[in-house]
């Protein structure tokens, strides 16, 4: 089975298993490694693989060709994208006003929240919208290559070691304004395959590594790009969490909260809610 998943610690040890054959009855995979802007144009592409981690703000794009899997993904609470920029300034979003601003994906989560987030806060929007490797956002804010960048993962706990601030934090916005957690990264499989099965591996998997913590702990920091195991602990417990194993009436609101005003808004194509499921 060909999956595409990032190198990030949340992915790796979630697939840590699966990956190695430690599943019962699950077939060989042939993972390829990839971030998730990459993933997002796979799966509108004939290249799309069996199984991918893709953004649910994707989703619009692809549902007609794959099923929305109701475990491994990326949803929570206090674990949202933050908006940063160089120095102290206290002008908050209005900082942003006519900005270039780097974000991982125009097709990510992140990307929807902060347009959605800017739509509201930012006086007269923000101005270019430049996308690159999330890696190397928080270096060209500090570089000053960038106004601002939109930031994802670990980037939560190093940021202040570039000497950036914080503008906004989306997730916490997104939380206040709805109730519901943030839904981040989706896996999905090309329909036609056995989604009920697919999903049973993967949630074994995820029981697995929470059982087995130290059996993935190698193969996690060996693809975690440099992190500090502390760091790498810090993005695992926030990143995986009872969403990774089911979805849940919580996960699956949360999506529909997330692209139902996204579509409203004109920002993705509206979707039939049943067909996440």
């Amino acid at each position: 089975m060909k999956i595409a998943y990032s190198p990030c610690p949340n992915d790796t040890f979630v697939f840590h298993a699966l990956a190695h054959g430690l599943v019962p009855g699950a077939p060989e995979l042939d993972v390829t490694f990839a971030d998730i802007d990459i993933t997002n144009r796979l799966a509108t592409s004939e290249e799309g693989l069996d199984v991918m981690k893709i953004s649910f703000a994707a989703l619009p794009w692809v549902l007609s060709d794959y099923a929305l899997i109701p475990c491994g993904g990326a949803l929570g609470r206090g674990c949202g994208p933050l908006v940063l920029r160089a120095g102290g300034s206290d002008d908050g979003a209005a900082a942003l006003s006519g900005r270039r601003v780097a974000v991982p994906s125009e097709r990510s989560t992140a990307y929807l929240l902060f347009r959605l987030w800017a739509a509201q806060n930012v006086p007269g929007g923000v101005g270019e919208i430049v996308v690159m490797p999330f890696h190397e956002i928080m270096p060209a804010v500090r570089d000053g290559l960038i106004d601002a960048g939109l930031v994802i993962h670990e980037a939560r706990f190093t940021y202040p070691s570039y000497g950036l601030s914080l503008v906004t934090d989306l997730g916490s916005w997104w939380e206040s304004d709805t109730g519901l957690p943030i839904p981040l990264g989706a896996i999905i499989a090309r329909r036609g395959l056995d989604r009920e099965a697919i999903a049973g591996w993967i949630r074994q998997s995820v029981e697995y590594a929470w059982a087995h913590p130290e059996a993935s702990r190698d193969y996690v920091q060996r693809h975690a790009q440099e992190m500090s195991p502390e760091v790498t602990q810090a993005h695992i417990d926030l990143y995986v969490n009872e969403f990774t194993a089911d979805l849940g009436a919580d996960g699956y609101a949360a999506v529909e909260a997330l692209l139902g005003r996204a579509a409203r808004e004109g920002l993705v194509p509206s979707i039939d809610p049943a067909a996440l499921r």
